[in-house]
């Protein structure tokens, strides 16, 4: 795959899925993000398979490495993710899924997985014009 894909706007789900590259175990990296906040709330693993149901049903599939299952986000918790946009990077290996989270995103109950997770670093300064 080139370092810069292009997935023509409005490609049939074969189509776009067709130019995404997955890890040797099938899978890729989804960014979750809230769509108006930009709150980055979690990262999951899709196949080809939760992208196409992801793309076409509305509601967020992943592919549980642990339980080798797929899972639609919210249908045992209730914390449903609506999907509001989906975009591949410029490799075409890491999905931004864009969503309307309905309660939390992280399976410890907090609205975010990163909530509370933060480590001490040295910041750089910012540039000088």
């Amino acid at each position: 795959m080139s370092a810069d894909i292009t997935i023509p706007v409005g490609a049939d789900p074969a189509t776009a899925i067709g130019q995404l590259t997955f890890d040797a175990q099938g899978l890729l990296p989804a960014i979750v993000q809230q769509w108006d906040s930009r709150e980055v709330l979690m990262l999951g693993w899709m196949d080809a398979e939760a992208v196409r149901r992801t793309m076409t049903e509305g509601r967020v599939t992943y592919w549980s490495r642990s339980r080798q299952e797929y899972w639609r986000k919210g249908d045992t918790s209730g914390h449903v993710q609506f999907v509001r946009a989906l975009a591949y990077d410029c490799d075409g290996d890491t999905l931004l899924v864009e969503v309307d989270q309905h309660g939390a995103a992280c399976h410890t109950g907090t609205r975010s997985c990163f909530d509370g997770r933060s480590l001490d670093v040295v910041a750089a300064p910012s540039p000088t014009p």
